[in-house]
C-alpha cells in the first residue's frame, strides 16, 4: 500500500524572507517595519505589500528583549460582565490606536488574591504601562505596582492615595449628590439595595457619601439589601419585592448600580406602583442600554469612557517621551440625571 506524501513542513518566516520577497536587504526591511530609519515610500511600500502577502508577523519579543519592554498595556479590571467595564476599554482602543500600543487584559472578578496573581503574570511580561481599577490593592500588588519602573494608571475612584497616576470620580462625592437630590424631592425613608461590598469598594464609599448626606438632614436608611453576583435585572426584581416585602412604608429606593435598580423599576410597574409619586428610584452607571426601559431610571454617569481614554493617553505620552510628569491626579465630574423615577425639587 502506498502511503500518501507527508505534509509539507511549515517554518516560522524570517526577515530573510520578506527580503528576498521585496528584493532589499534585511537591515532595510527591519527599519520598515520598526518604522526607523531612512526609508523610500516606495521602498517602504514594497516592503510592506511583500511582509502581507507572506503572511509575515514581526518577532516582537526578540525586540523588547533588548528594550526590555513591550508594547503591550495591561488593563486590569473585574470583570467584562458588568456592564461597566467593556466601555472603559472602548476608551482605551480609542486612545492607543494608532500608538503602536495594544492593550492586552487581565480579570479580577474583585478578588485581591487573583489580582496579584493577574499583576504578576501581566508585569512579568514587561508591558510598557499598566491601567488598573481602583485604589484598593494588597500588600503584594501595591509592591508590584510600585516597583515596576512603568507608568501605572488607577481608574475609576480617586477616593485614596494612588501608586501613580490616577483618573476617576469621587464616589463618596457621587453619593453625597444623590442622598441630596432625594432629600430635597422630599423623600424620607429610604432604603438601600446593593452588592456585598467588603469586594467592591467603589459601591462602599458611594454608600458612605449618601448615607452621611442623608444624616446631615436627619434621615437614616430604613432597611438594606445585598446580593452577590453579577448585576442583573432578576436580582434587582428580587430584592426588590423583599425589601418592599419588610417596609413597605419606604418611599424611596437607590440602588448601587442601574442593572438591579432597573429590575427593581420593573417590579415597580407590574406591581402598579406610582413611581416616581409614592416610590422614587435611582441606581448609578448610566448605563445607555437602559434607555429604551418604560420609564427612564434616574441614575449618575461615571464617566466611564472618558475615563479609558484619559488613563490611556497618559500611558501613551508618557511611554513616547511626551510626557515625563508623574503622579497625575484628574478628577471627573458625574453627571446626575432625574429621568422618570425622582422627583425634581
Amino acid at each position: 500500500m502506498t502511503r500518501p506524501p507527508l505534509p509539507e513542513t511549515k517554518r516560522t518566516l524570517t526577515l530573510r524572507d520578506v527580503s528576498e520577497a521585496s528584493g532589499v536587504s534585511e537591515m532595510t526591511v527591519s527599519r520598515v517595519l520598526r518604522n526607523r530609519g531612512d526609508v523610500s515610500e516606495a521602498t517602504r511600500k514594497r516592503v510592506l505589500e511583500a511582509s502581507k502577502a507572506l503572511g509575515y508577523v514581526p518577532n516582537k519579543i526578540a525586540g523588547a528583549l533588548a528594550s526590555s519592554r513591550v508594547n503591550l498595556v495591561a488593563v486590569i479590571i473585574p470583570s467584562m460582565s458588568n456592564m461597566v467595564f467593556p466601555e472603559v476599554m472602548t476608551g482605551i482602543s480609542n486612545a492607543l490606536e494608532g500608538t503602536g500600543l495594544q492593550p492586552v487584559v487581565g480579570i479580577t472578578n474583585y478578588l485581591p488574591e487573583k489580582e496579584e496573581a493577574v499583576l504578576y503574570e501581566m508585569l512579568s511580561w514587561r508591558p510598557s504601562g499598566v491601567i488598573i481599577a481602583g485604589l484598593e490593592h494588597s500588600d503584594a500588588s501595591r509592591a508590584m505596582l510600585r516597583n515596576a519602573g512603568i507608568p501605572i494608571v488607577e481608574i475609576m475612584d480617586v477616593d485614596g492615595e494612588p501608586v501613580d497616576a490616577v483618573v476617576g470620580i469621587s464616589h463618596r462625592r457621587a453619593g453625597r449628590k444623590m442622598a441630596q437630590a432625594i432629600a430635597a424631592a422630599g423623600y424620607q425613608k429610604i432604603g438601600f439595595l446593593g452588592t456585598k461590598m467588603p469586594l467592591d469598594h467603589r459601591a462602599r464609599k458611594r454608600f458612605e457619601g449618601f448615607t452621611e448626606a442623608l444624616a446631615k438632614t436627619g434621615i437614616e436608611i430604613v432597611d438594606q439589601e445585598f446580593y452577590s453576583g453579577g448585576s442583573a435585572l432578576a436580582k434587582g426584581r428580587e430584592m426588590t419585592a423583599a425589601i418592599l416585602g419588610r417596609h413597605p412604608d419606604i418611599d424611596f429606593l437607590y440602588y448601587s448600580n442601574d442593572m438591579i435598580g432597573a429590575g427593581g423599576l420593573l417590579y415597580c410597574l407590574e406591581k402598579g406602583i406610582n413611581v416616581p409619586t409614592d416610590l422614587g428610584l435611582a441606581g448609578f452607571n448610566g448605563v445607555e442600554l437602559l434607555d429604551g426601559l418604560p420609564r427612564q431610571l434616574a441614575t449618575m454617569d461615571a464617566c466611564r469612557l472618558e475615563v479609558g481614554q484619559t488613563a490611556a493617553e497618559i500611558i501613551a505620552r508618557r511611554t513616547s517621551g511626551e510626557e515625563t510628569e508623574t503622579g497625575q491626579r484628574i478628577e471627573l465630574s458625574p453627571k446626575l440625571s432625574f429621568g422618570d423615577t425622582l422627583r425634581q425639587p
